[in-house]
């Protein structure tokens, strides 16, 4: 063990954070665990094939599971003061059969979680700069290891209080560039409005190669439309401006399920709770969760709407991908654009 100000290093220490984490710290943490690679991307697809929808139920369904683990870091504070995983309080609690099923299903969270986090990085690195996504992918993850095995979880506060800093700067700055500097959001409306009132043939002359119908890409071959223009099917009125989203109310409803078990069963939520003070921990969980709805239905409403708002050439396959922020970026601000995005994407 080494001094670090007036603590001493232990093993404890470098796994708790002594256990004296405030409230700030750890709401901090908790937006930046939360904030994906797909909490950046993946909202923009769901604002590009839903419309304002879309930002609302990712957002929100991703935030209620924060909020609830507040009630759980609460129980942990006051029945398991003292313990350091997830698995081991299971084990305490239920016995070994229950230790090892909740084991595997930790394990498995956090390959697909990890997983995920890298592929959508390494993709978006890609498109952006060129580089191979396979060697993306192999680097991303070297920055966290090195400050991670150099400070432990003190360190990944610290960084996360850093990360989360620079994401809410790039996007007060996508925003005041999408809805006051260059548009408006009477613009945005409008152009809205006005992507949704092209018939198929209008929409097939538009995505064209020399403006006719025949040399039209609209359309892929299984005759389903590629690119936001014409009216959004299951949408009220085709509007990409409404609540009344038959195919968002049912995303929403998979979102809310699905990330039960990407909340509850992630270790590094456990961590932060176990690493705050008692009477910060549900403070904690209710900041970061309000905080970080921000992240998604921002930065979803700012460039998933302005790319079909401004009928960008992105096709439903490349939404998919994640590739409408910077696509959105890049036509806004050229490469500073491209640049900012992957900055934010380096930071998640």
């Amino acid at each position: 063990p080494g001094p670090l100000g007036n603590a001493t290093v232990t093993s404890e220490h470098f796994n708790t954070a002594g256990r004296m984490v405030k409230t700030g710290l750890t709401a901090s943490v908790i937006v930046s665990q939360w904030t994906w690679a797909a909490t950046l991307l993946q909202s923009s697809n769901v604002a590009w094939n839903y419309g304002v929808s879309g930002p609302f139920w990712y957002a929100s369904g991703a935030t209620i599971q924060v909020l609830l683990f507040g009630v759980l870091a609460i129980s942990l504070k006051d029945i398991a003061p003292s313990a350091h995983t997830m698995c081991e309080i299971v084990r305490a609690r239920w016995g070994k059969s229950a230790h090892i099923t909740f084991l595997i299903f930790a394990f498995l969270a956090n390959i697909i979680v990890t997983s995920m986090l890298l592929l959508g990085g390494a993709a978006t690195v890609e498109a952006l700069t060129g580089v191979n996504y396979e060697l993306a992918s192999f680097l991303i993850p070297w920055g966290v290891i090195l400050y991670t095995s150099a400070g432990g979880l003190k360190a990944t506060f610290m960084a996360s209080y850093l990360h989360t800093m620079i994401i809410f700067a790039v996007l007060i700055t996508m925003i005041t560039i999408v809805y006051i500097q260059v548009y408006s959001s009477d613009q945005i409306y409008d152009f809205l409005n006005q992507t949704v009132s092209y018939s198929s043939e209008e929409c097939q002359v538009l995505f064209s190669t020399d403006g006719t119908v025949e040399s039209s890409f609209y359309y892929d071959d299984n005759n389903k439309k590629q690119y936001a223009c014409g009216a959004v099917p299951n949408n009220n009125s085709g509007s990409y401006l409404t609540m009344l989203s038959a195919d968002g109310l049912m995303f929403g409803i998979i979102n809310i399920v699905g990330n039960f078990g990407t909340v509850f069963v992630d270790q590094s939520y456990w961590q932060s709770a176990i690493a705050a003070r008692p009477e910060s921990a549900a403070k904690g969980y209710l900041l970061g969760g309000i905080c970080w709805f921000a992240i998604p239905f921002s930065l979803a409403t700012s460039l998933g709407l302005a790319s079909t708002a401004l009928m960008l050439p992105i096709s439903s396959s490349e939404a998919g991908n994640g590739l409408v922020p910077p696509a959105v970026a890049d036509h806004l601000l050229g490469e500073a654009g491209s640049a900012l995005i992957l900055i934010m994407l380096f930071m998640a």
